[in-house]
């Protein structure tokens, strides 16, 4: 009953779990590992993992079952390890995952098997291109590791082309951080750039890969999505919102919490940039008239 109910719960995770022995024969599966690989576990338990078919690669390329496989050297030493790796799904693209691996032992702490447990990773290494690929081309704000004024400038321009090119939308968030010069003078300015830091990863964390996010300039966020109508704006504003109002910094003990200010606009066919970016921003101060911490559409 108690190995029935482990199964279940196990079943019931997101992120892909599976179960070697000694010999790497695959002695569990569950629901997780079959959404992400396609494998079913009817075709992947009783099988070993040294046959390859998940093939595992490094970002290098390189075969890891032929050498650096974390489990197999989990299995050797009996040491836990992490890895960011790409598996071959069953449809044939590869997976980019992030794993862990752990060794099962028995009472006498013999070795006799090993747990991997993984999770897709591909909003991780999306952003972590782009943070390469702005770093090089001199368009990364430093403190924050986001887009800054002069990246968002060339993408918006280039998005809001596209728009009136395939007569699709896009909406752009004017985002300020209520009370900033507050934090800075209350707590010191180290504490604002922590501020600055966290409210930049969290919006980091709600877009899509497809999506603009950068840092306008000071307190200033500009995030920019396509294909969404006023609706969904209201929405994805008030998802901004409500995570930077749960996050918070810890500085001496105490934690600052703080809150943004969200104005939102849908592009109009006659849009360029300054007069977009002038309604989002119009909207933002509507919203801050009304008490801060808001969102404002229009």
């Amino acid at each position: 009953m108690k190995d029935t109910f482990y199964m279940q719960l196990m079943d019931n995770l997101y992120d892909g779990v599976y179960f070697v022995d000694k010999d790497r024969i695959i002695t569990y599966w569950n629901k997780g590992a079959e959404r992400l690989t396609g494998y079913s576990k009817s075709t992947a338990q009783g099988r070993s993992c040294s046959d390859n078919f998940l093939a595992h690669v490094d970002d290098t390329g390189k075969r890891l079952c032929d050498d650096g496989c974390p489990l197999h050297e989990v299995l050797t030493d009996g040491q836990p390890r992490e890895q960011d790796l790409y598996l071959h799904h069953r449809d044939g693209h590869r997976l980019p995952v992030s794993v862990r691996v752990s060794p099962i032992t028995d009472d006498g702490g013999r070795i006799i098997g090993a747990v991997e447990i993984f999770s897709d990773n591909s909003i991780h290494v999306a952003n972590q291109r782009r943070i390469d690929e702005l770093e090089q081309l001199a368009l990364l704000d430093t403190l924050t590791r986001i887009g800054n004024r002069r990246y968002l400038e060339m993408t918006l321009e280039s998005k809001l082309a596209e728009t009136a090119r395939y007569n699709t939308q896009i909406a752009i968030f004017f985002m300020d951080i209520d009370n900033f010069k507050d934090i800075n003078d209350t707590w010191g300015h180290d504490a604002g750039d922590e501020v600055l830091k966290v409210v930049s990863r969290t919006l980091n964390g709600v877009i899509r890969p497809m999506d603009i996010l950068g840092r306008w300039g000071g307190e200033e966020f500009i995030a920019a999505t396509t294909n969404i109508n006023r609706g969904t704006a209201r929405s994805i504003g008030e998802r901004f919102r409500k995570l930077i109002e749960r996050s918070s910094v810890p500085v001496n003990d105490q934690r600052i919490t703080f809150t943004i200010t969200v104005g939102a606009t849908i592009a109009r066919p006659d849009d360029d940039l300054a007069s977009i970016v002038k309604r989002a921003d119009q909207q933002m101060y509507k919203a801050k008239r009304a008490g801060k911490n808001r969102v404002a559409v229009g």
